[in-house]
């Protein structure tokens, strides 16, 4: 190798300043130090350095001269625990080029270090030096032994960085605290190791510390993740303030419900998609937890009267920690710039659901991973991203389903607060300033002054503008039902243009060659005829809905016929084909048109089928219960499942529109087979935990006249 080797290997792998600063107090870690101080100085001239002093295990000249001063040594790798005192802590640095950051940072490094029961060595090196030189063998590092006073009771380590490359301001050492804040878990305080950091010109030891409240999250999701990539975990919601109602939910997603969301879903293929296997996946094992909290007005004005804090450095803490951050053994793996906090890429799947999808600018995000069972989960030598492999591709995948899973639950306890105790007559109502009218006058008649009227008109404002996030909410969720009946012009217009076609190509097939047909392709020839049959009866089932004179009533349906149909068709649904299905053998005519029956049954075995899906049992059942009402004017219908229920605190908020607990659901089904039972006089009822211990949930419609009793 060229000598300037050093310069070129220490400007290009090292992304910048501080991310160098970071992998020297990563060294201090894997050198099990408790403490590591980091100083901005300047010396008599006025020159700048920089001081990285820590309490840690030391070096002895061996190591020195054979690890240290080699670049890219397997030192970390064949001694992956280090020791003292009885403990041990698992080593976080592997590739040997953290030591490159002190060239980045400046030409010239002056080091102190003792290992215990060893002599103090002061080390010397001159990078700009080294990369003049012509030959690898002039490339010197000065070792000798320190005879003055020793910085260390024990052992520790001494860097001063001379020369400085780059300025330091105060905003670059700010940005480098609130990094080093990230260094730590926050959620997990069991590994003894702290960091201070004081600037140019203040003597003071500045402890680096996260703000108390991010302890303390408003809405969290916390688990594991298993060898074989199940995902279990607890969901929270704790308002901020004390007299709301908390909620705890179960979360459990299995790996082939997974597998089989992102393979009908509409993002990217996986780019291994031979390398990944539905059975189980390969990326191993990890815990997480994310936290997050509203960051609008109201929720930072909640945290900042709880906390006695100024809002803005609520949004601040939050941003030195945001986004989701994965630790290897308790050490900070990713990321470590802040042009890679969102290298998960949340902020532009937020894009077009800016309300339920959360930003990295709210949420905090611990991933845990380790070296021995993620052995393929690494970041790439620049630090700011994991290299591309499957078990990568699995690991993001598992992570976006559980940021899923936090978003569809915050939606809910979001949406609870502002639609459930206001149905939609209530919150019109909000609209008239009659109420306001009538205060103020009663303050005039009072003698009051102008004044007084004031906190009354902001109440009112404050008031209208709640309600009218409310009803902007509601109305973009009844805004995408209208379109349904667009959606139902083209789709019937498309199959009957297309199944014309194909029926006479298979017309003119059958007088030109059906002689010349063998058994099998008699046989596919038909299964051809069925699938165009198939097709039509569709478009004549959803025909009506794209009509825009259909009127209900025209047309009945025989309600257990489109049962069995409706699950007909969901049968790709049926992942692992174990799921037990009955269906009455009666025969029951409603007044009801075949395309609103069909929209109701759907969405409710849809419903059941995901999370029958994500279901423990050896069997998984489905039945449908068929009554008739006293009078034979209605019948109940009842939907019964084995799959995990509901919340059985609040079960009808499934019916409001946004609600869902699939993750990238809309939470429209419920709405809209809710409305088209209300439509016919009825009403979609839930139980939380039904005839066969899941969810049931059942709904009445008119009979056809002349049904036999």
């Amino acid at each position: 190798m060229h000598p300037r080797v050093f310069a070129a290997l220490g400007a290009d792998l090292v992304t910048n300043d501080v991310v160098a600063v970071i992998e020297l107090v990563k060294n201090s870690y894997d050198a099990f130090a408790q403490r590591v101080q980091i100083r901005f100085r300047q010396d008599a001239a006025g020159t700048p350095y920089i001081e990285i002093q820590d309490d840690g295990l030391g070096m002895t000249k061996d190591v020195i001269q054979n690890v240290w001063s080699v670049v890219a040594t397997p030192y970390k790798e064949s001694d992956s625990v280090a020791k003292k005192d009885g403990r041990t802590r698992r080593v976080v640095g592997s590739k040997g080029l953290g030591r490159l950051s002190v060239a980045r940072l400046g030409d010239r490094l002056k080091m102190f270090t003792q290992a215990p029961d060893s002599p103090c060595w002061e080390v010397t090196a001159d990078w700009l030096g080294i990369s003049q030189v012509d030959d690898i063998s002039q490339s010197l590092i000065y070792c000798r032994e320190y005879l003055g006073a020793l910085p260390f009771s024990k052992s520790g380590t001494l860097i001063r960085i001379l020369d400085l490359k780059e300025a330091w301001d105060e905003s670059r050492i700010d940005e480098l605290r609130q990094d080093l804040r990230r260094f730590i878990s926050p959620f997990d305080q069991s590994e003894q190791f702290s960091i201070s950091l004081s600037g140019f010109g203040d003597e003071r030891k500045s402890e680096v510390e996260s703000e108390p409240f991010l302890s303390e999250p408003k809405y969290s999701i916390k688990g594991e993740v298993d060898a074989i990539g199940n995902i279990t975990g607890i969901y929270r919601f704790l308002p901020i303030d004390v007299h709301g109602d908390s909620r705890t939910v179960r979360i459990n997603h299995s790996w082939e419900q997974i597998y089989d969301d992102h393979r009908r879903s509409r993002r990217s293929p996986w780019r291994f998609a031979d390398s990944h296997s539905r059975g189980a996946a390969n990326c191993g094992p990890f815990s997480f937890e994310i936290r997050a909290w509203d960051i609008g007005a109201e929720g930072t004005g909640e945290i900042s009267e709880k906390y006695q804090i100024r809002r803005g450095l609520v949004r601040k803490a939050i941003r030195e920690h945001k986004g989701i951050s994965i630790y290897r053994d308790g050490v900070l793996v990713l990321p470590k710039t802040d042009r890679g906090h969102d290298w998960l890429g949340l902020d532009l799947r937020r894009v077009g659901r800016v309300g339920p999808r959360l930003s990295t600018s709210q949420i905090v995000g611990y991933i845990s991973i380790s070296a021995d069972k993620n052995p393929k989960i690494e970041d790439t030598s620049d630090r700011e991203r994991l290299s591309t492999c499957p078990e990568v591709e699995e690991f993001q995948e598992l992570i976006m389903y559980i940021v899923g899973a936090l978003e569809v639950n915050r939606d809910q306890d979001r949406r609870v607060a502002v639609h459930v105790e206001k149905p939609m007559d209530d919150l019109l109502s909000t609209l008239s300033a009659q109420k306001l009218v009538d205060e103020a006058t009663d303050l005039a008649q009072r003698g009051e002054k102008a004044k007084a009227v004031v906190p009354l008109i902001r109440k009112f404002d404050q008031s209208l503008s709640r309600n009218r996030e409310a009803i902007k909410g509601r109305f973009v969720y009844y805004s995408r039902l209208a379109t349904v009946g667009t959606i139902a012009q083209m789709l019937t217009h498309e199959i009957r243009t297309q199944t014309t076609t194909l029926g006479g190509m298979l017309e003119f097939v059958q007088e030109e060659f059906a002689h010349l047909f063998s058994q099998r392709a008699e046989k596919l020839f038909d299964m051809s005829k069925s699938a165009i049959r198939t097709l039509e009866q569709l478009a004549n089932t959803f025909s009506p809905l794209a009509n825009r004179d259909f009127r209900r009533g025209d047309r009945h349906s025989m309600l257990e016929e489109q049962i069995r149909i409706c699950l007909e068709r969901q049968q790709g649904e049926n992942r692992g084909g174990n799921i037990r299905y009955l269906v009455p053998e009666s025969k029951t005519r409603v007044a009801i048109d075949p395309g609103e029956l069909d929209a109701i049954i759907l969405n409710l075995i849809t419903n059941s089928l995901y999370w029958l899906s994500n279901s423990m049992s050896d069997v998984r059942e489905l039945e449908f219960d068929v009554d008739m009402t006293a009078d034979w004017k209605r019948v109940e219908v009842w939907v019964h499942d084995n799959g995990p229920g509901l919340d059985e605190d609040n079960p009808e908020i499934v019916f409001l529109p946004g609600i869902t607990r699939k993750p990238d659901g809309i939470g429209m089904g419920l709405t809209v087979a809710s409305e088209l039972v209300a439509a016919h006089g009825g009403q979609l009822k839930a139980v939380p935990v039904g005839k066969l211990g899941g969810a049931s949930f059942g709904f009445d419609l008119p009979c056809a006249k002349n049904t036999e009793r």
